[in-house]
């Protein structure tokens, strides 16, 4: 893993060397083995690379690297599991050379001089993100792996003669260039508010944007005035889950032994490192199917990590303890106190690197930063549930729609005010006593999310947008916004799915888990120079899943079917079948506690005013709605509070 920038301006480069040092520098976090650069003054290109050695830890791995026909200029991030069977195919195919290591970075400069960048990205297996800088042509290309795994940002500084195109793994090292000057977005800053990332294509900067995961984009020199970038898919999942459709395995049987076999070869791929290797661990079905996998294909244990912390209902390092005992595991569990979490959050403005607020970033970083003390390298079972159907909203979403379609929209709103007057606590101490709820995590907040979605939902995909949506539009929280689209509102992209539950999972698979998940944990786990790999997103894999009907996935109100199926060869059901928890931490509790100060004075209303982003009244009632106890407004307020945070960083 790695970190990857650099920048093209034909007109003019001035000091190259001490620019390109400066932006590669910020990214010393994401490599801290090794460090290069390389520009061409003639042709006004600069490329930057930071190296978390994994593969090939010699010099014949160091980046940025020349192709052997010496045509292309090559920074990659990432890994590319399947790159020796792409060198045998090479041999195969009569294309003899003269390898100076066994990289995968060396692999795909020859597959490029040999089937050209489209076609070589079908064929590979991996995740990644690079910059291809062709001499030949003068042109730039920029790639992401399918389902977004590793970031990589682009877009444009400066202007007239000094116009500049930019790209890196992260934010910081765009903001490191002489040129950048780039306002806030704030028709991104709405969207960030309205779902806790900012989505993808758009950054928190104007003309800075994030490349769309398996997709390729190409600027020439001839382009280049006319800021005219050409992209293209070269791999897309609405296909794959309209060819699942047309195509299912409908035999139970061979449905399990295909997965079984797939997962396997994939959790096989992504273990091979040249570096220490491990596993996190939470005991719940993804990361006890991958953990399985893993030990049961290596001769000595697995190295496994959680986190275990002191509040009741947010501890589930017991049961990751259960399957590492059951598995053999060499298991690592790291107990963490509040002021522990706490003292996590200075850091998160300069982590994430723009807006972002998935409180799980705290415990993520947690368990990150355990397991960089004892290895380099951890998979981890990230997007199960949007393969396997395993989110709450898969399989409750259609049975509330059903129980209040009905309903008159003025009586939901009423109804959705008398559940809001009971107070957060009142609803959980419910939750332990009356038969059929017994056992549902956080049911008070639950409750209230619902009571909030029943008073404005129309429809079953409204009821799952709003879900997914924290502060609405109408809400006029941002000064100047200037709205703007993001994929949720492509109606289109979900066009031919009959299943709601579907058109859910394909949504999260293309927003929530690059934009959120995959976000999260790629700048945790960079943080601290850790290389995280996710076996559930071998594409192969997901392919299978959606070849795999409905009823495989979600039956009897329960998710990921099939993949329990699976694991349940492997560890026995009563150490795996509970509620599902998340991986949370009392965020709420904290800002009407220990917290409360450093909120307060983010959400000062002069302050807000002064800064001149957001409105502060609609901030300010929430925020004392929230410290009253009746309401329970943690993930609104933690946007406004990382946004806060993050500008406060970068002002």
């Amino acid at each position: 893993m790695c970190g990857l920038t650099g920048y093209w301006s034909p007109k003019t480069l001035l000091e190259p060397s001490s620019i390109i040092e400066s932006m590669t520098q910020t990214l010393f976090h994401r490599g801290p083995d090794a460090g290069s650069t390389w520009f061409d003054v003639s042709a006004g290109i600069a490329f930057g690379h930071r190296r978390l050695a994994v593969l090939e830890l010699s010099e014949n791995g160091a980046q940025p690297m020349h192709s052997a026909c010496r045509q292309y200029v090559l920074i990659f991030n990432g890994e590319i599991y399947n790159h020796l069977s792409l060198r045998a195919e090479l041999s195969k195919q009569g294309i003899v050379l003269q390898w100076r290591g066994h990289s995968d970075t060396e692999t795909l400069l020859a597959c490029f001089s040999a089937w050209g960048v489209k076609h070589t990205l079908q064929r590979c297996v991996g995740m990644f993100a690079f910059a291809l800088w062709d001499k030949k042509e003068r042109s730039i290309t920029i790639a992401r792996d399918r389902f977004g795994e590793k970031p990589l940002y682009y877009g444009w500084v400066g202007s007239g003669c000094e116009q500049t195109f930019v790209f890196s793994s992260e934010l910081k090292a765009l903001r490191a260039h002489p040129c950048f000057n780039n306002p806030v977005n704030r028709g991104a800053l709405s969207l960030y508010l309205m779902h806790c990332v900012v989505p993808a294509p758009h950054s928190i900067y104007e003309n800075i944007f994030k490349l769309l995961p398996g997709a390729i984009l190409t600027l020439s020199y001839d382009d280049f005035a006319e800021r005219a970038v050409h992209t293209e898919p070269y791999w897309k999942l609405t296909d794959v889950v309209h060819q699942g459709m047309v195509d299912p395995v409908r035999c139970e049987k061979d449905a399990l032994s295909l997965l079984d076999s797939t997962l396997r070869e994939s959790v096989a791929l992504q273990a091979e490192a040249d570096v220490p290797l491990g596993a996190f661990l939470s005991g719940g079905v993804d990361s006890s199917t991958i953990v399985a996998m893993m030990q049961v294909q290596s001769d000595r244990p697995v190295q496994t990590f959680t986190v275990g912390f002191d509040e009741a209902g947010f501890d589930e390092s017991p049961h990751a303890l259960a399957v590492a005992k059951h598995l053999g595991t060499d298991h690592h569990e790291i107990r963490v106190t509040s002021k522990d979490a706490r003292d996590v959050i200075p850091l998160l403005p300069r982590l994430y690197d723009e807006p972002f607020s998935d409180s799980s970033q705290i415990p993520t970083y947690l368990v990150c930063k355990a397991a960089r003390q004892n290895v380099t390298v951890v998979l981890s079972g990230d997007a199960g549930d949007e393969l396997f159907g395993g989110y709450n909203r898969y399989f409750w979403a259609g049975s509330i729609w059903n129980k209040i379609a009905w309903v008159p929209p003025a009586m939901r709103q009423v109804f959705g005010q008398m559940i809001q007057q009971l107070p957060i606590e009142t609803w959980d101490q419910i939750g332990n006593k009356m038969p059929g709820m017994h056992g549902i995590a956080r049911l008070g907040d639950k409750a209230h999310k619902l009571a909030y979605r029943m008073k404005t939902v129309k429809s079953l995909d409204d009821l799952y947008k709003s879900l997914v949506t924290e502060w609405p539009a109408n809400f006029d929280l941002v000064k100047g916004n200037k709205p703007l689209a993001s994929q949720l509102d492509n109606q289109d992209l979900v066009s031919g799915l009959s299943d709601a539950e579907h058109r859910m999972m394909l949504w999260d698979s293309l927003t929530y888990l690059p934009d959120d998940i995959l976000t999260k944990v790629d700048r945790a786990a960079m943080g601290v120079s850790l290389e995280t790999r996710v076996p559930f997103l071998d594409h192969r894999v997901a392919e299978l899943a959606w070849r795999l009907p409905l009823n495989m996935k979600i039956r009897d109100g329960v998710g990921k079917w099939a993949l329990r199926q699976v694991l349940y060869n492997y560890v026995p059901r009563e150490l795996i079948e509970r509620p599902k928890a998340g991986f949370s931490i009392p965020v709420g509790q904290w800002l009407r506690g220990p917290l409360r100060d450093w909120a307060e004075a983010l959400l000062d209303a002069k302050r807000l005013e002064k800064e001149g982003y957001l409105n502060p009244a609609p901030i300010r009632e929430i925020w004392l709605q929230h410290l009253s106890g009746r309401y329970d407004w943690t993930v609104r307020l933690w946007s406004v509070l990382m946004f806060q945070a993050w500008l406060e960083e970068n002002r």
